[in-house]
């Protein structure tokens, strides 16, 4: 992480009008780009890509920057980390040579959903990230004496399954940050909603194939297993603490009636609040998975994946800022109470909240449909989404203003950013 910078002293109200002023060009410029923008997320929106094979979405962002007026402006790094990963950077000239910039990162995903498309809205995300991005820029570039920073862009593929943004961390992508940004699609504003550690597994049962009417006593039925373990699972339910979620499919029960299945396949994720109650929520899982091999007579093979999702760290003094410049653009927050009590999902972004101080706020597009749903596709897709993706892209920009020019903002930042750590490995601690 950069060294903390030399503040100047709290600025007087003309410090305060030209920060304004700084904020009102970084919007200015989102609105000059907004149909470039909007030709963006609709080319992601149109060519659905799942994780780690995003090559047009990751095409059309690298291409975005490269051609981002004035032309070779923009340094970008096409393939960083991952091969649908990458890495572009701005730094006013007067600073770029300088060490020890201030980093802030602006993060895009461009991943879609199986069978639905953008149907959790990570065009828009993308959309976001570059706008704030271009943004802040245009705001620095008409500040006479900018201080040493550097405006980052990351694309972070594979979101919904894998965890990019992990392998990006392994591959010391978030190193040298020390902020990040980013923004999720949802039914409503909210500068942070309690996204939880997420575990997947893959459970696969092994029996013995045999003719289903001639001699069914010969097999060993994998199905019944796949079937008794998705029972038990269900069952368990009922002794779940209520902050805690699992789901999954049978992905693979046999090929014929008429043969007993040899082979079943189940995928779960398991949800819960800290990875320490996820690893409880885990043991539970796994006995059942077992009990169910052990009642049918086959044996059962259980393989996590390859990432952990952690929960989302929140930083409150960063979320403050946000809702501070929001309310200014006409943003409507949902009340703290709701914030905390709201349903979440999961997000690779918690991983990296471990590691920087970040923002995940979720904002409103406009309409009233639930994510992972064909309207919610529709909806990400509509020109309606765009004025409420580009308010959530200037709210970004006019935020990481502060962190560069409040006196004590960032220092308040990491600060908190330090405590929630502790906290968390207090939580996480053995028994």
């Amino acid at each position: 992480m950069a060294p903390v910078l030399e503040r100047p002293a709290e600025p007087g109200p003309s410090g305060v009008a030209e920060l304004e002023l700084l904020k009102q060009r970084a919007a200015e410029r989102i609105d000059e780009a907004a149909d470039r923008l909007g030709a963006l997320s609709r080319a992601i929106w149109s060519a659905p890509e799942l994780a780690y094979e995003e090559h047009g979405a990751h095409r059309e962002l690298t291409r975005f920057f490269e051609r981002e007026p004035p032309a070779a402006s923009w340094a970008v790094q096409p393939h960083f980390g991952l091969p649908t990963a990458f890495r572009a950077e701005w730094a006013p000239p007067e600073a770029a040579a300088g060490s020890g910039a201030l980093q802030l990162a602006f993060l895009c995903e461009y991943d879609a959903l199986p069978a639905l498309g953008h149907a959790c809205g990570h065009n828009l995300i993308a959309e976001v990230g570059a706008a704030a991005a271009i943004g802040l820029r245009a705001a620095l570039e008409g500040v006479a004496a900018p201080p040493p920073v550097k405006v980052v862009v990351l694309g972070t593929p594979a979101e919904e399954d894998g965890g990019g943004k992990i392998d990006l961390i392994e591959a010391g992508a978030f190193k040298d940050l020390d902020v990040v940004f980013m923004a999720h699609p949802s039914q409503e504003d909210a500068a942070y909603l309690p996204d939880v550690a997420e575990r997947d597994v893959t459970v696969k049962y092994y029996g013995k194939a045999s003719h289903a009417a001639a001699y069914p006593w010969e097999g060993v039925n994998a199905l019944d297993a796949a079937v008794l373990a998705y029972n038990n699972l269900s069952a368990l339910r009922q002794q779940m603490k209520p902050t805690w979620r699992l789901h999954g499919i049978i992905k693979h029960g046999g090929v014929k009636p008429n043969i007993i299945p040899s082979y079943s396949e189940l995928i779960y994720y398991f949800r819960a609040p800290s990875m320490r109650e996820l690893q409880v929520l885990t043991k539970k899982a796994e006995d059942s998975f077992r009990a169910a091999a052990l009642a049918t007579g086959c044996t059962v093979e259980i393989k996590s994946g390859a990432h952990d999702y952690y929960n989302v760290l929140p930083n409150k003094t960063l979320c403050s800022a946000y809702m501070e410049n929001g309310k200014k653009l006409g943003i409507e927050f949902i009340s703290e109470d709701a914030m905390s009590n709201g349903p979440s999902g999961s997000t690779d972004f918690g991983n990296v909240s471990f590691v920087v101080p970040g923002i995940h706020p979720y904002f409103y597009i406009g309409t009233d449909a639930l994510n992972h749903t064909e309207q919610y596709t529709e909806a990400a897709g509509s020109q309606e989404a765009q004025l409420y993706s580009l308010r959530t892209a200037k709210a970004l920009a006019m935020t990481a203003l502060d962190v560069i020019f409040k006196p004590g903002l960032l220092e308040g930042i990491r600060e908190e950013f330090k405590l929630k750590l502790q906290e968390e490995q207090l939580l996480n601690a053995p028994a």
